[in-house]
């Protein structure tokens, strides 16, 4: 099964999100699918997958270690673990057609009959208000899901802290989680993403002002390269009943194993379209499992993305429920046929088709080519 052509896809879906695909063509016609989005990032995905379609005209698609292995030193670094994980993601959909079944097969099987989700309503909540919060999370309470995850600490970075105006955004952040506390009740957990916005003495402050609304994690609330000061973040989160979660743009098993020597997080959070595909995540899981850490992999973007996560989280053992973009666009569901990805109370079902079991609705995707964005989603200083 040879590589005829690796193509790159950029599609926008709304105003401030644009999805990234890598499409595999082989000479006997099949072609596997990988999602590569990187926000604000996408002439230099599409330049990266140029120069690396160049290198794999010919090769045999089922090579995977050989020609989707991710460097960690890579000179184009996270733009080029987003191509190589994409790259790995959409061979394995090959080798699943090729072999007649699903991937989650050929990685020996699945675990569980269903993956277990939760909400994220960062995108889905209109007004950003604490009631535009609190009406997004009972709308995925009622579709189902039994946790709900929200950012609400926009637009503080903590090098503006001694202006007295990122007073505000705080203090708005906290009345936004509690009114999503009080909106789902105490049987839903409750995520918070600090998106690396604190200093360590303010995610401190952070956690001890949180913990009155029972968070279940707290998510990057430093960054990620402070190993010391997230160490001790943890002690206070599980001082105060809750736990640490972080590390979703780390590529490569090396990058995680630090983490998980130093102690870090509770909760690692691998992307797929990142970290260098199923079988480095499944190294990650399995070094992770033998420190007692668990395994929530970041699922926030586009249809295929989540696609090749609910394959690979069905075989991991040391599993927290999978992230998924809630209430974001009705073209989540519809920009690809096969299996229906549509949530089925809080829950993503198993395919049982050969390969990734979707396919992309390639002249819907074209229609609408991807867009650069005038204002970023996260202040640049976030990453």
């Amino acid at each position: 099964m040879r590589i005829a052509s690796v193509e790159f896809l950029g599609v926008n879906v709304t105003p401030k999100t644009n999805w990234c695909f890598l499409l595999v063509r082989t000479k006997d016609g099949r072609t596997g699918l990988g999602e590569c989005t990187l926000m604000n990032q996408e002439a230099l995905l599409a330049a990266e997958a140029a120069r690396l379609a160049a290198t794999l005209a010919g090769e045999d698609a089922l090579a995977r270690n050989r020609i989707a292995r991710l460097i960690p030193h890579a000179p184009g670094g996270l733009v080029a673990h987003a191509v190589t994980s994409a790259l790995e993601q959409a061979l394995w959909d090959l080798a699943g057609q090729a072999a007649g079944q699903p991937i989650h097969a050929l990685l020996g099987g699945a675990l569980r009959a269903a993956v277990p989700l939760y909400a994220n309503i960062n995108r889905g909540a209109e007004p950003r208000t604490p009631e535009g919060f609190a009406a997004a999370a009972r709308r995925a309470v009622v579709a189902g899901f039994r946790a709900v995850k929200l950012a609400p600490f926009e637009p503080l970075v903590w090098e503006d802290a001694a202006d007295p105006a990122m007073r505000v955004p705080y203090a708005q952040g906290l009345a936004r989680i509690a009114a999503v506390r009080e909106a789902v009740g105490p049987a839903v957990d409750v995520m918070v993403d600090a998106h690396w916005r604190f200093s360590p003495g303010g995610a401190a402050r952070l956690l001890r002002d949180v913990a009155e609304f029972g968070p279940f994690w707290l998510e990057c609330p430093v960054a990620e390269a402070n190993h010391a000061a997230i160490r001790r973040l943890r002690g206070i989160a599980n001082d105060r009943g809750m736990r640490l979660a972080g590390a979703e743009t780390l590529a490569g098993l090396r990058a995680y194993r630090s983490v998980i020597e130093a102690g870090c997080y509770d909760v690692l959070m691998p992307d797929i379209k990142y970290a260098g595909g199923h079988e480095e995540i499944r190294r990650i899981a399995a070094l992770a499992q033998t420190a007692g850490v668990e395994i929530a992999p970041h699922n926030p973007t586009g249809p295929v993305c989540h696609a090749h996560s609910v394959q690979l989280c069905a075989t991991l053992p040391n599993l927290l429920p999978l992230e998924v973009q809630f209430g974001e666009t009705e073209r989540f569901f519809a920009l690809a046929t096969g299996h229906d990805l549509r949530f089925t109370e809080g829950a993503a079902t198993l395919p049982g088709v050969p390969g990734l079991g979707i396919v992309l609705d390639e002249a819907a995707a074209r229609a609408a080519p991807w867009l650069p964005m005038p204002r970023p989603w996260l202040d640049p200083r976030l990453g």
